[in-house]
């Protein structure tokens, strides 16, 4: 599938471009494209979709056109898309890379980061070839889709001008002329292009064609708009004008990107190229201006040969060089802010530490043509120092000047809000020489002056805490030498999309980095007097830098206090959020900042998730907190995404910042009680179906608490391995979630949530589940529930008895039985008594064992349930063996395996199959007995069962010495290993 908007608005599948019908529709569709994966509002599509006053049913008209689409896309959501409704607004939710306009700029990125220009010719044709016709064909000529359409068209006139500067780099100069000339007629007017036809028809010997093509522009220029040509165009004529084709083809890949100028052609050719220029009219004569700095200077990027030294004096000789200032002259005259560098570049922080791999990050972003940089990370995370410490530590990289501005995109409801464009546009083009009263005053004019003065700068510009990417357009400089960085709590990632913007994303900091900032405040004595407080209390602050600022300095200010007292202040979740707070700074408020941006949906979604018990959650957890569905939540989660305040680990999967968690638990306080109920009962729901799928008919604790309230949404699992993999994935958040069950006095909740996880238990047995089953006995107990006691007890001892506690299990067991019988449960008394078989059997008590088991089977036949009946006939079977009865063992074994499909219990299946090899073996069938445990051992490892693989390699190995076979006996027992 793909959706096309390089040419006509269109959607293509496999069976052909679907049918979008009217231009009213695909203009719908256009609009939610140009937003892929952000919410479009009604009224946005509504200036989309109307030229003049809308029509009062213009809402209907949308609500239909959407109905449409929907049906249209019907069979789309197995490639990720679906157009989702969000409050008064749509999103069409998709990869990306089904779109081409974003194939588009992706290519064109690839390009610019070439550096072998055959690799870049191959990249941009390979870009232009996406396009099919003008932008968004087919579709209304609205206000904002001509403005889409016209950026696009802007894009692809760039990318066609880089191709050719490429073809002109490898000499192919006919190639850049035919590339150049069809376009230039389409976009007579277009500068750029005509220079860059102008030379490459030069190039390519055809010198009086490039002639005859600028009189052409400048009379048009002259006609339509009554201008002259601009630098550009006139640099390119002067090129042709006093040099040679063999010298233009080794010259740098393009003089028109801000080589010679002018007064080059005025110094190579004197007086009477003067005159000849000028009689042309074409090349107005510039003033001189003084250079700046020394030439030796390092340029960032590397400057291009500039030509040779301008003559002293600037007023005599053959004339003055044109070479770009550090700052320009005033548009009302020189003056002395002319004289220095722009510099608004705040103070470089202090009690800076660490960040090596993110400032060199920074440094490579900041490579390239003209990029920008996109800082991006939590509040309180260090990203404005960042920034600074990076554009303090190169000054000489940008000697045209930096420029700063806070654009205050997270300020207090209070405050003065985010800054208007213009204020900031009248700051930088002060600062870049402006005369006062030559600033304009619509944001579009001083946005193109800014653009035009710094086109041939090198200038760094930085603008801080930018809520949106509207809010950074319209600032960024024009110039390929200009660098600029973006700060945000927000991803934004439409200006990645628009302005191939390249993220840098900032993380907490390393508990060792923390310390080191803490003893930059506190002074080294002070933290190595006490390092295991001193990391204690960055592992507190969780990484967090402005964490552990407010930290030093509330104890700066108290020399008294031990670091380790500190810790144990912070230590109290309930107070820490208050002892971060020092003054107008702290966490809290920092975060308070960025959720008063965020709509109300996010807003409540980010105040239950305060209530999650554990660390981790997916869509479904955060449903069951926030009482909505799972796309609700994950719409909701991606905007919290986006500003930082959850960080996604995996696809799907979320998590909170400690402190962060902390505030969002202080944001809906009352609310807590409910939301644990319900992310309990949505773990007990999903635990259940996890293990109904892994083991069908085979859940130890069927019964639902009295008060149990489904969730509205349950994951569910295609097969046994997703299941286990949810139940491992899960299982520290799960205790977490019974702990805090246990600790609310939801004891029904805590021993279900633990208990229900018995495939994970049967399946890694050795991995430590004592403690975890100790706290559901205590939960058990307390909530004095016989039936749950005794479920518990048969579970904990079979894991005490694998373990080789043999008399601890002994001693829980023989009571597992009784309590099951007094609670009328047949089912738990037979898993009881076949537990308690076992153990008896690894006393040596073999007769009273086998007499247990065959307890448990008519239990469970009675019941009509072929787990459990399976389970104690494959125990019996164990024990017949041992006590020296093979072929009643293998009449236990094949009735078991008689009783249920191969697909389901693999474990048990291996088992039995490895009893009746190892019973064959004894019968003296050798090769039966061999071949039925391979397939065992086969089937073990197939299916992850190491412990399965492990005994049946181990019986192989006792009857032959196969290298294979021991082998995989060792590879299995490492796997094991590493596991535990």
């Amino acid at each position: 599938m793909e959706f096309r908007l390089l040419g006509t608005v269109s959607v293509e599948t496999h069976a052909g471009p679907l049918p979008l019908g009217p231009a009213k529709r695909r203009s719908l569709l256009a609009a939610l494209l140009m937003s892929a994966n952000t919410p479009v509002s009604i009224g946005r599509l509504t200036d989309s979709l109307w030229d003049d006053e809308p029509p009062r049913h213009a809402r209907s008209v949308i609500q239909g056109h959407v109905s449409r689409l929907r049906a249209l896309l019907a069979g789309a959501e197995a490639y990720g898309v679906e157009l989702v409704t969000l409050d008064d607004a749509y999103v069409l939710r998709m990869p990306e890379t089904l779109l081409d306009s974003q194939r588009f700029e992706e290519l064109l990125l690839l390009a610019r980061e070439q550096r072998s220009p055959t690799d870049t010719v191959l990249m941009l044709k390979e870009a232009l070839s996406l396009w099919q016709g003008p932008a968004l064909g087919g579709a209304l000529a609205g206000p904002l889709l001509r403005a889409a359409a016209h950026s696009l068209e802007e894009s692809r006139l760039t990318a066609l001008e880089h191709l050719a500067r490429a073809y002109g780099a490898l000499g192919e100069h006919h190639h850049a002329a035919a590339l150049l000339a069809a376009e230039t007629t389409a976009h007579p007017l277009r500068e750029s292009l005509a220079a860059a036809l102008m030379l490459a028809l030069y190039r390519s010997g055809r010198q009086s064609e490039a002639l005859d093509r600028f009189h052409h522009t400048r009379r048009l220029l002259a006609d339509e708009l009554g201008i002259d040509p601009g630098q550009e165009l006139a640099d390119a004529y002067a090129l042709i004008l006093r040099g040679t084709p063999e010298r233009a083809a080794t010259d740098a890949v393009s003089e028109v990107d801000g080589g010679a100028g002018t007064d080059d052609v005025l110094e190579a050719n004197g007086a009477a190229g003067a005159d000849r220029v000028l009689r042309h009219g074409s090349v107005p004569a510039p003033r001189p201006t003084p250079v700046l700095g020394d030439e030796s200077t390092p340029r960032f990027p590397p400057e291009r040969p500039s030509g040779p030294a301008p003559a002293p004096g600037g007023g005599d000789g053959p004339g003055p060089r044109l070479v770009p200032t550090t700052v320009p002259v005033p548009m009302g005259g020189p003056g002395p802010e002319a004289s220095a560098p722009a510099d608004l570049l705040p103070r470089a922080p202090r009690g800076f530490h660490g960040r090596g791999p993110e400032l060199a990050a920074l440094t490579r972003a900041a490579a390239g043509e003209g990029p920008v940089c996109l800082v991006t990370g939590p509040a309180g995370v260090g990203k404005t120092t960042l920034a600074l410490q990076w554009a303090h530590r190169g000054p000489d990289l940008f000697p045209d000047g930096r420029l700063f501005a806070d654009l205050r995109g997270f300020s207090e409801p209070g405050e003065t809000g985010e800054a208007a464009h213009i204020d900031v546009l009248r700051e930088f083009l002060l600062a870049l020489g402006v005369a006062p009263r030559r600033v304009p005053e619509s944001v579009p004019a001083a946005a193109a002056l800014f653009r035009s003065l710094t086109n041939r700068r090198r200038l760094l510009v930085i603008l801080d805490n930018a809520r949106d990417s509207a809010t950074v357009r319209p600032l960024l400089p024009g110039g390929s030498g200009c660098v600029t960085l973006v700060t945000s709590r927000h991803r934004l990632e439409g200006l990645i999309a628009s302005d191939a913007a390249r993220p840098v994303p900032v993380d907490t900091l390393e508990p060792h980095d923390g310390t080191a900032l803490l003893a930059g405040v506190l002074g080294e004595e002070r933290v190595r007097a006490e390092p295991v407080a001193a990391r204690r209390l960055a592992e507190l602050c969780g990484g967090l830098p402005l964490a552990l600022r407010v930290t030093a300095a509330r104890l700066a200010g108290r020399p008294r206090w031990t670091l380790a007292a500190m810790a144990d202040e912070l230590a109290d979740e309930h107070g820490r959020l208050a002892c971060l707070d020092v003054d107008d700074t702290g966490v809290a408020a920092a975060l308070r900042l960025t959720v008063q941006h965020l709509p109300p949906d996010a807003v409540h979604q980010f105040a239950r998730l305060g209530h999650h018990p554990g660390s981790r959650f997916d869509p479904y957890a955060a449903a069951a907190l926030a009482g909505t569905d799972p796309v609700t939540a994950a719409a909701a989660l991606e905007r919290l995404a986006a500003a930082h305040l959850v960080a996604e680990t995996a696809p799907g999967r979320w998590v909170l910042h400690d402190l962060v968690r902390l505030y969002a638990r202080g944001l809906a306080p009352a609310a807590g009680p409910e939301a644990l109920a319900d992310v309990l009962d949505h773990y007990i729901a999903t635990a259940l179906a996890a293990a109904d799928t892994a083991e069908p008919g085979g859940e130890p604790c069927f019964v639902l608490p009295d008060d149990y309230r489904r969730p509205t949404s349950v994951r569910d699992f295609a097969d046994r391995t997703e299941a286990m993999r949810w139940l491992a994935a899960e299982r520290d958040d799960l205790a977490l979630a019974a702990a805090a069950a246990r600790d609310a006095g939801l004891h029904d909740r805590a021993w279900r949530i633990i208990l229900l996880q018995w495939p994970q238990v049967v399946w890694r047995v050795r991995d430590s589940w004592a403690p975890l089953l100790e706290l559901a006995l205590d939960s058990a107990r307390a909530g004095k529930d016989t039936y749950a006691e005794s479920r518990v007890l048969t579970l904990l001892g079979w894991v005490l008895t694998e373990e080789g506690r043999t008399a601890e299990a002994s001693a829980l067991l023989e009571r597992s039985p009784l309590l099951a019988r007094e609670a009328d449960d047949p089912l738990g008394e037979a898993t009881a008594l076949i537990n308690l078989a076992v153990v008896q059997a690894e006393l040596g008590d073999l007769d009273t064992a086998q007499e247990g088991c065959l307890r448990a089977v008519e239990l469970a036949r009675t019941e009509a349930d072929r787990h459990t009946e399976m389970l104690g006939l494959q125990h019996l079977a164990r024990m017949r063996l041992t006590a020296g009865r093979p072929e009643e063992a293998l009449v236990s074994a094949r009735t078991a395996l008689d009783l249920g499909p191969e697909h389901e219990e693999v474990a048990r299946r291996t088992l039995l199959l490895a009893i009746s090899g190892e019973a064959r073996l004894a019968l003296g069938e050798e090769d039966e007995g061999i071949r039925l445990l391979d397939l065992a051992a086969e089937e073990a490892e197939r299916a992850g069962y190491d412990e399965g693989a492990v005994r049946a390699l181990a019986a192989l190995l006792r009857v032959t010495a196969r290298t294979d076979y021991r082998r995989r006996h060792e590879q299995a027992l490492r796997r094991l290993s590493d596991e535990g």
